[in-house]
């Protein structure tokens, strides 16, 4: 048996049509002829005294014994990709770039960036507000901030904090209506509700408070649904409505006074928000001292949460 590797071009030629299921495909891809990977696929078989493809007519598909090879090299592939991205963030100055959900960035993490700055020193971070979650294997972020069991698709994740979520209004607007406070009244306000859409329907809304208060059939009707929570809580200091606000989002237009809250208990967040990275985003320059400093931050807010 032979005790070195077949051809690197036959395996890529290999992993290329398996991945993308055509000879056309893995062709334009690796930017050969389709001639080019026809041939290489022979030599891999040659090479292993095995059928690698199945021909049925004009169509091309990896044999039943091929597949878990395959499996195997696609995961060798996978790690050189890594490696090659690793090379360039070092070429491109090894920025520190986090990604995360919108408010998340905006509300929580922004405030906070003044006390970790200092200490990066010359390395840049590049932060992108999103809902769209990255590549499992992170290969295009360094960090990812997000809620719920969706972390768990990442190579690494460590939870930040619980939040928790209470009525919220302008102070103009409880001013005027002072039966806010209570929970049949709100069911008399403009309610601003917030959706972050299906990947997170574990985020509460107004009718997941009500039915914790006793109301589970409550009949209200939002007069605005937002996707972002920072445009709901612009939407409700403005004087528009009574939102459901999240204590770590909404706790610098609480202490400055945009924002008032309408109810000493409070509901908590079903999933905590975490956290993630890749297999290689620990050897960039400052992403340790970043990550620790992220935990820290996290613990402070579960402090500030058991002392509500």
């Amino acid at each position: 048996m032979k005790s070195y590797l077949p051809p690197l071009r036959a395996l890529q030629a290999f992993e290329a049509f398996g991945r993308l299921g055509s000879v056309g495909g893995a062709a334009q891809e690796l930017g050969v002829t389709s001639g080019a990977i026809s041939q290489q696929l022979k030599v891999l078989e040659e090479y292993l005294s095995m059928k690698v493809i199945n021909k049925d007519g004009r169509r091309a598909a990896l044999s039943d014994e091929a597949l878990a090879y395959h499996r195997l090299v696609t995961e060798g592939f996978d790690r050189l990709r890594m490696a090659q991205t690793l090379v360039q963030r070092a070429k491109m100055g090894a920025d520190l770039k986090v990604s995360g959900l919108p408010t998340l960035l905006l509300k929580w993490l922004n405030p906070l960036l003044h006390d970790i700055q200092s200490h990066l020193g010359d390395v840049p971070l590049r932060l992108e507000a999103t809902h769209l979650e990255p590549d499992p294997d992170m290969t295009a972020e360094m960090f990812r901030l997000t809620y719920g069991n969706i972390a768990q698709r990442f190579p690494h994740a460590r939870k930040l904090f619980t939040d928790v979520c209470f009525p919220a209004c302008s102070p103009a607007l409880l001013k005027e209506h002072p039966e806010a406070r209570s929970v049949e009244g709100l069911l008399h306000m403009p309610l601003i509700d917030i959706d972050w859409g299906p990947a997170y329907r574990t985020v509460p809304r107004w009718a997941d408070w009500f039915s914790a208060h006793g109301l589970e059939e409550a009949a209200f009707k939002p007069v605005a649904v937002h996707s972002l929570s920072s445009s709901a809580l612009e939407a409700a200091a403005g004087g528009q409505g009574v939102v459901l606000a999240q204590q770590s989002f909404a706790r610098f237009d609480l202490e400055l006074g945009r924002l008032v809250r309408l109810a000493e208990d409070s509901l908590p967040m079903p999933e905590p928000y975490y956290v993630c990275w890749g297999e290689t985003t620990l050897h960039q320059p400052k992403a340790r001292e970043f990550l620790n400093w992220l935990m820290a931050m996290g613990r402070d807010v579960s402090t500030d949460m058991q002392n509500i």
